[in-house]
């Protein structure tokens, strides 16, 4: 947290309190080191490498050509509410109408106004852990409490359902996770999420929050939505977006699936906050979904080559000393424990106390940038990201390997 005094700040408390995003803060840091000419590989940011694929990138111009520079409304254009609650029931088997579809400027901004719906002070967000930065921070500038609960790297990072249930309390509102996962990768199965909704059943006013963005970059079998279990579906909010799967991250395009009268508390915040999204890109969007070929085509040329970099980042990891990690199932995440580095000490003389010192002793020496599991909620790992090209995955992990050997 900064040091700032908060008795002296003119600045509002709730800035105060919050912390800065860490795979944020890591990315500027290695941007700033390689402004001095280092030779910089970044592993920190969750973006995709590609660029956003051409006939999403001509519908957008058709989109400028046809005029569409205007204010648009809050939930969306119907037409892009419509194509996505179309796409939902087709792929995800969440039965919806456009009015169950509100477009934000990105995901995050979707949580956000999804937790500022449903969560009064005091009230309790279980969050699953390890968990993706921003859940804590959106819950705790709501005036909620978050709960940790804790997957296991022997179970691909997921909790149990009877460790959810141990953390359920009267004055729990809602359950956060993220299938696929960032930072692990792990996924839900089909019994996994029927257990979760049966839980979820037992209280009332209980809900889920389902980030569903990174649904198209899988490896092993196609992703189940919570809200596919009929009997859960009006106690589901499901986050989805453009960013990962169609590598148009710039664009800050993100939605939720949810009740109609969540959707219509989330148009009445972010109509005081941002109006309408963005009208060139919501247009593109349709085209992204509904050109079903070049769809096709422009997400399975992703998904495979980050499959091909996963497995060429897990077998390299794999050959450096006292590093764990599991093969992510989904997401373009490795998140290996590297709790037999914590405590050593460096050339210098300088003692790794966490894995925060673990990433700025890698970023300094061996010119690599990957994010603190701390920011995720395990404090014993490290997130790297795989989409990045071949060559480089290679050069990162021969310099990992080059000065983790190095700590004594």
């Amino acid at each position: 947290m900064n040091n700032i005094n908060t008795a002296s700040s003119p600045l509002a408390e709730r800035v105060l309190q919050m912390e800065e995003s860490a795979t944020i803060a890591m990315t500027q840091a290695a941007r700033n080191l390689k402004a001095t000419g280092a030779d910089v590989i970044s592993l920190s940011i969750g973006q995709p490498d590609f660029t956003t694929p051409t006939y999403i990138k001509e519908a957008a111009k058709k989109a400028l050509d046809d005029g569409f520079t205007f204010y648009t409304p809050v939930p969306g254009f119907l037409d892009v509410r419509e194509a996505i609650a179309r796409k939902l029931v087709k792929e995800n088997n969440i039965e919806c109408t456009a009015e169950n579809i509100a477009i934000s400027t990105g995901a995050k901004q979707s949580i956000a106004n999804v937790i500022m719906s449903l969560v009064n002070p005091s009230d309790e967000v279980i969050i699953l852990t390890p968990y993706w930065v921003s859940y804590v921070e959106i819950v705790k500038f709501s005036k909620g409490k978050p709960v940790f609960v804790k997957g296991a790297i022997e179970n691909d990072f997921k909790p149990t359902i009877e460790q959810i249930r141990e953390a359920i309390t009267p004055n729990t509102k809602a359950i956060m996770f993220s299938s696929p996962s960032n930072p692990t990768g792990a996924t839900f199965n089909q019994e996994e999420l029927e257990d979760l909704a049966n839980l979820v059943l037992e209280y009332e006013d209980l809900y889920v929050l389902s980030d569903e963005i990174y649904e198209y970059i899988t490896y092993e079998e196609m992703p189940v939505s919570l809200a596919s279990i009929e009997r859960v579906r009006d106690r589901v909010i499901t986050i989805n977006g453009f960013s990962k799967g169609f590598a148009m991250t710039g664009w800050r395009i993100g939605y939720i699936c949810a009740p109609t009268s969540i959707v219509k508390a989330c148009q009445k915040i972010q109509g005081q906050i941002t109006s309408g999204t963005n009208a060139i890109a919501q247009k593109a969007c349709i085209e992204a979904l509904e050109n079903e070929e070049a769809k096709q085509v422009a997400v399975e040329e992703m998904r495979q080559a980050y499959q091909r970099r996963r497995d060429l980042m897990k077998g390299l990891l794999d050959e450096i000393p006292n590093l764990k990690t599991i093969a992510p199932k989904g997401a373009f995440y490795l998140f290996p424990d590297v709790s037999a580095y914590l405590g050593t000490t460096t050339p210098d003389g300088e003692k790794i106390e966490n894995t925060s010192d673990l990433c700025m002793y890698l970023l300094k020496n061996a010119h690599i940038s990957v994010v603190t599991g701390a920011a995720f909620g395990a404090e014993n790992n490290i997130r790297l990201s795989f989409a990045a090209a071949d060559e480089q995955i290679v050069e990162a992990m021969r310099r990992m390997k080059e000065w983790l050997v190095k700590l004594k």
